[in-house]
């Protein structure tokens, strides 16, 4: 089947309905437009509906709202009893702690140059890591860490607005560290009734930790609502940690 004609977006042009996405029987499946530019208010328009951006070096941005979208409903995240023990340690640990954007750049840096399952180089851009640098300046773009003995080892950063959360990418140098991070930001969302954490993609991994795919439709009506409400502090507390260690 031929892939449709893409919307080519100019500067101060708006995005177009997620449902003119490419569908599954094309060469890029979820594929919505190209071109516009990365600024924060185009960046928190296209998440706002569902959108965001993916593109190589050498490629104009690409915008992409796949259909079903991989979601990490936050009931549903799976803590394996070794895996909460492995927590238990790094809560009881000194040095060990979680920290909330004290080194975004940091974190998104590295993330860049670490290996993304089933790509080859990285999608995270000189140009990627200045627009998403300057939406945590908005304060819609916000880091989960790991530090271990002063030292960042892990972390990962998403985008927030209002009370939706859209995971973008991790990375890790020590073992666990980035599901460390991850259990963080789930501990996290439980404490502020935040229900879903968007992954983009389905992958094994994401699959592995309860993520699974739903409609585009109902990810869309529910950003309706999440979008509009008051967003939470950002700041990690130890304390947090229980309501995850309770779940069962």
């Amino acid at each position: 089947m031929a892939s449709p004609a893409i919307t080519w977006l100019n500067a101060a042009d708006p995005f177009p309905p997620v449902d003119q996405a490419w569908g599954e029987q094309t060469s890029a499946p979820g594929l919505l437009a190209a071109g516009g530019d990365l600024n924060a208010p185009r960046l928190c328009s296209a998440y706002g509906l569902g959108i965001f951006p993916w593109f190589s070096q050498g490629q104009p941005p690409l915008w992409w709202s796949p259909d079903p979208r991989m979601v990490l409903k936050v009931k549903d995240f799976r803590l394996h009893r070794s895996f909460k023990k492995t927590l238990r340690r790094f809560q009881q640990t000194p040095g060990c702690e979680i920290r909330f954007d004290s080194a975004f750049e940091a974190v998104i840096r590295k993330c860049a140059q670490a290996p993304r399952e089933g790509q080859n180089g990285t999608w995270i851009l000189p140009e990627m890591v200045d627009a998403y640098c300057a939406l945590h300046a908005k304060g819609h773009a916000h880091s989960v860490e790991t530090w271990m003995e002063g030292r960042l080892v892990a972390g990962l950063y998403c985008v927030s607005l209002g009370r939706a959360v859209f995971g973008e990418s991790m990375f890790s140098e020590r073992s666990d560290g980035s599901k460390i991070a991850l259990s963080a930001l789930v501990a996290f969302c439980m404490h502020h009734q935040i229900t879903q954490i968007d992954c983009q993609q389905n992958t094994r991994h994401l699959a592995s930790l309860g993520a699974a795919p739903i409609p585009r439709a109902e990810f869309v009506a529910a950003l309706r609502h999440t979008t509009q409400s008051a967003a939470p502090n950002w700041t990690f507390l130890p304390e947090y940690w229980e309501l995850l260690l309770s779940h069962p």
